[in-house]
């Protein structure tokens, strides 16, 4: 990245290591990414599609499926890494939340399994309910603020025997999910540490971005998805919403105000946004967490990113020309790609581990 960056009227310059210059007042930071994108692979579309590719795709590892039965009757899986080590209980855990759509078996979820195994680490997909190939109970779904079942996962983790450290990253959709409930618990969360990637931070402007030129084509094809999980769900007769709308939807403003908001209790889309929108959530995070954002992704426009003073102390933003939407194919030939973020991440998140003198964050009154 060359020069100085200007975000929404914060400049900085790198200091030693990459780090952003701040002026001392309490609030987080802005990194320059050191991220480099493969030579054969700058454009931010073809970032964004080559990791679905049938051919570079990251190892399956052997994982382990549980069922989470939910407090509301509902229920959901979790994936885990099928080789735990011995002491599984006692060494970190790093959780994983996928984005729309998405599951276990996306490609940045099975990098990041890989990046935790090899650092010897216990390592799990949450799946929002409906998602992957397993169904939930309930006439409901998930959206970008459901943070109910990620908190319950993770306070019955704490309390059920997970003695070690536990960390959590997610993406997209479920990098939102992520930060909106590190904001509401603040300093109540078991979490030791989160990395959030390629969040869509303001809900309203990735609708919007995701309607305009060649982004329409991923809103295509995400929508055309999420009707076929509807059409697998409900029907005309047992929808909880219009479902003439929800099948005509052609954006994914339409589609959430159709089925999104009613189905989850929003009046309409704009509640729905205004609430689950996590850069309003970023000031009230008591966890060292890095979100990692490109200006490029087609996702979002570059005018979402906050500057310093929208940050919590312990928030870092790392931002970058390039990767597009969860791409950041660093190198390597095509055949073998070389991602930044699966290990960037674990060694962020081995760094707070060190910095905190490895012990666990305890709930309240524990």
């Amino acid at each position: 990245m060359a020069g100085p960056l200007r975000l929404r009227g914060a400049f900085f310059v790198p200091a030693a290591g990459g780090r952003a210059m701040t002026d001392g007042i309490g609030h987080g930071e802005l990194i320059r990414s050191e991220f480099e994108p493969a030579r054969w692979l700058r454009n931010r579309h073809l970032q964004t599609i080559f990791p679905s590719l049938p051919w570079p795709k990251e190892p399956r590892l052997p994982l382990t499926r549980r069922a989470l039965p939910l407090p509301d009757g509902d229920v959901t899986v979790v994936d885990w890494l099928a080789d735990l080590p011995e002491d599984g209980t006692n060494v970190p855990l790093l959780i994983i939340l996928h984005g729309l759509e998405g599951s276990a078996q996306s490609t940045y979820a099975r990098g990041l399994l890989q990046a935790a195994r090899e650092q010897g680490w216990n390592a799990a997909v949450l799946h929002f309910r409906d998602c992957g190939d397993y169904r939930n109970l309930l006439p409901r779904r998930y959206h970008a603020g459901e943070t109910n079942d990620l908190r319950y996962f993770l306070n019955k983790l704490r309390t059920e025997g997970q003695h070690g450290p536990m960390f959590a990253a997610g993406y997209s959709l479920g990098g939102n999910v992520l930060l909106k409930y590190l904001g509401e618990e603040t300093s109540a969360t078991p979490l030791q540490a989160a990395a959030a990637v390629c969040v869509p931070l303001n809900l309203h402007v990735s609708a919007r971005a995701l309607s305009e030129g060649f982004s329409r084509l991923y809103q295509k094809y995400l929508l055309k998805r999420m009707r076929k999980a509807v059409n697998r769900k409900f029907d005309r007769f047992t929808a909880a919403f219009d479902w003439d709308r929800a099948m005509g939807a052609r954006t994914f403003a339409e589609f959430d105000d159709a089925v999104t908001a009613p189905l989850h209790g929003f009046r309409d889309k704009d509640e729905y946004y205004d609430k689950c929108s996590s850069l309003q959530f970023l000031p009230s995070i008591e966890r060292p967490t890095l979100i990692i954002n490109s200006k490029d992704d087609p996702f979002m426009t570059p005018d979402v990113l906050p500057g310093e003073s929208g940050l919590a102390p312990l928030v870092t933003l790392e931002v970058s020309d390039f990767g597009g939407h969860v791409g950041f194919v660093a190198g390597g030939p095509p055949w073998r790609p070389r991602y930044y973020l699966p290990r960037r991440i674990v060694e962020f998140l081995d760094t707070q581990l060190e910095d905190s003198g490895d012990e666990p964050h305890a709930l309240p009154a524990m």
